[in-house]
């Protein structure tokens, strides 16, 4: 049997976020369109994730689960961009969750103009608004200016060309959009707020800076 390219690859990376993830994965149950495919790739976690996911792959094919060495979390992205088959490359934050009509509302944008070739934005913030800039890490700059890379939809004719995010300390998400523009492609925004992006807690990109800030410190 002749199996259909699903219209969208959902990219989730994880680490140590069982119960967060579970609330990430019912919400793409939920969407009102249904032709996707989930990648989820576990980078190293030392939790009860693979446990959490076993009901959502005995239960739906759609799900597929992969464990790997603890890479970071542009390697894992990556990882998961490269075993997807879908039309369309998106993503979801372990820690975020989709609006029911997100990827419908993506995939009518799409459809209604197919010169589209890369697609963002339309974020629900649900805590601090702020995050560290790119170019100055003691600086903080409201999300309205930045791009966020769960929002991300890539066709395969940009991936083909651009390949895969590179793996700086950040900004990586805000690195691709540039090269995305810089080539030519055709980049749509939305503004309806679909994508729910959760700020409340403690966030790995502080994390990450934070390591970076104290090694820079200690090299002085």
């Amino acid at each position: 049997m002749e199996l259909t390219q699903p219209f969208f690859s959902v990219v989730i990376t994880t680490y140590n976020r069982a119960r967060l993830l579970v609330r990430a994965l019912e919400s793409l149950q939920k969407q009102t369109e249904t032709d996707w495919e989930a990648i989820i790739i576990d980078d190293g976690s030392t939790d009860d994730t693979a446990e959490a996911v076993k009901p959502f792959l005995e239960k739906d094919l759609r799900f597929k689960y992969y464990k790997t060495g603890p890479s970071g979390a542009t390697p894992a992205r990556n990882k998961g961009i490269q075993l997807a088959t879908g039309r369309y490359i998106t993503f979801l934050d372990s820690d975020d969750e989709y609006r029911p009509d997100h990827l419908q509302h993506r995939r009518k944008i799409l459809e209604e103009d197919e010169g589209i070739s890369f697609l963002h934005g339309g974020i629900e913030v649900i805590g601090d608004e702020y995050v560290p800039d790119r170019f100055d890490y003691n600086k903080k700059i409201h999300l309205s200016e930045c791009a966020v890379g769960g929002t991300f939809v890539i066709s395969r004719e940009v991936y083909n060309t651009l390949g895969d995010f590179d793996n700086i300390p950040l900004g990586s998400d805000s690195d691709y959009l540039d090269r995305v523009i810089q080539k030519g492609f055709k980049v749509t925004k939305t503004d309806i707020p679909t994508y729910v992006y959760h700020r409340e807690h403690e966030n790995s990109i502080t994390n990450n800076l934070m390591r970076i800030m104290k090694r820079e410190d200690e090299n002085k």
